[in-house]
Order: C-alpha cells, then structure tokens, then sequence
C-alpha cells in the first residue's frame, strides 16, 4: 500500500470516529462545563464573544496572520505531513505555555488568554495552509482556513454540513472570490456561540483558583491536538483530490 491510500484509509476512519456518539466522558464534561458556564459573570462572557468575532475578521479581512513561510507547492503527500507534525509540536508548545502562564493568574488573566489562544490557532492554521501547497494571500483559502476552524468546534449537525464543504472544496471555492460575498452571508451568532460552547468545560477550569496553570496548560494542549487532527485531515482530503482525484 503506498502512502497516498494509507492516508486515504486514515481519513476515512477519522471521519468516522467525528460522528460518534458522544460517550460517558464527553457528556460528562458538557454537564460539568453547564454548571461552571453559570459561574462566570455575563461580562466576562460578553468579552469572549466580541473577542471571537473580531480575531476572525481580522483572520479574513487583514494580513496579521499572514505568514513569512513560503508555500510549498513541490512537497510530495508525505513530506508535507512530517513538516506539518514538526509545526504542529511548536504551536502546540506556545499553547501550553500560555495556559499554564495565563491560568495561574486566575480569571483575569484567563479572560486574556482566549483571545491569545484563538490567535495562536490562526497563525497555525495559516502556516499550515502553506505547508500543504495553498496560499493564504488568496481570500478563498482564508476562507477555508475558517471552515477548518468551524468544523474542529461545532455540533454534530453543522460539522457534517462543514465536512461536505470541505470535501467539495474544489468546486465550492470559486463562490468565495468576494469578500463582500462571504461577509453578507456568514452566521456570525452560530458561530460564536458554538466556539465559546466549544471551549467552555476546557477553558472555564482554569479560572478556578489553584488548578488554574494545570487546567490552563491541559485545555491548551487538548484543544491544539484537537485542531491538528481536524487540519491535517482537512487538507489531506485536498491533497488527494487535487493530486491524485482520490475523492472524485
């Protein structure tokens, strides 16, 4: 078997796993994370959501995460799934040294961290684009990067609809030349509250005092892992259609 169907199989069984039902710990933890959700003050929820909306237009709309790594359009399948675990152990890194950091510090400092956690998963996923071939200069692939983004933190129902997106995304990406287009047309409301609903068991830990930094540096480094599985699997998907038509 060569790499390339090895992937294939990979990704079909990720795809899957995505659409389990949730298991014992999964519910578990969204009951606990409903009660700590009552806890944290209407203010603080108010800040994460106008947080959210704003690092993702700037993730759409400017050049912040922009990166200087140049796209590598001649890697082979292979190699660009060995540099893109190499990247994802560095962001992976940051990630958890800014939890356990900003967790120590109780809830204000928590409240800085979500912001510099969206961040620091924007500029992998900006990174990772051009590791897989696909420059990020072109507003489609912004667009992508955000459904990937989407997809890693949403239910049941808008992950499979965000998954077909994906899959199509050879023909879907000629729609999403105008960003004027894109902008008149997305749920920003489902969005944010499937982000934050995402996040909410994970992150609200580390606003308890004395777990804080430990809560901090495990939610970070879950949440990475998280959307490295979703990314990695995501572009593979591209690569094997746009390279070998695997997906027709």
């Amino acid at each position: 078997m060569d790499y390339e169907q090895k992937i294939q199989r990979e990704v079909a069984d990720w795809e899957q796993a995505m659409f389990k039902p949730p298991g014992w710990l999964e519910k578990t933890s969204k009951s606990i994370g409903n009660r700590i959700n009552h806890w944290i003050p209407p203010k603080v929820h108010s800040i994460i959501t106008t947080t959210i909306r704003s690092i993702v237009r700037t993730a759409l709309f400017g050049a912040e995460y922009m990166p200087s790594r140049q796209v590598e359009r001649t890697l082979e399948l292979e190699a660009a799934d060995l540099e893109a675990k190499e990247l994802f152990a560095l962001y992976q890194k940051i990630a958890v040294a800014e939890g356990a950091g900003t967790g120590a510090g109780g809830i204000m400092l928590s409240m800085v961290d979500f912001p510099a956690l969206i961040a620091i998963k924007m500029k992998y996923l900006f990174e990772l684009a051009h590791v897989y071939g696909y420059d990020t200069k072109h507003f489609s692939e912004r667009v992508f990067i955000l459904k990937v983004f989407q997809m890693t933190f949403s239910g049941p129902e808008n992950r499979a609809r965000l998954l077909d997106s994906i899959k199509r995304w050879h023909v879907e990406k000629e729609q999403w030349s105008s960003e004027a287009e894109y902008s008149k047309n997305m749920d920003w409301e489902t969005f944010q509250i499937e982000y934050r609903d995402a996040m909410d068991f994970r992150k609200m830990l580390q606003m308890v005092p004395g777990i804080g930094a430990i809560a901090g540096a495990w939610a970070n480094y879950s949440i990475l892992e998280e959307l490295r599985e979703f990314a990695m699997n995501a572009y593979r998907l591209r690569r094997l259609h746009d390279d070998l038509g695997f997906m027709d």
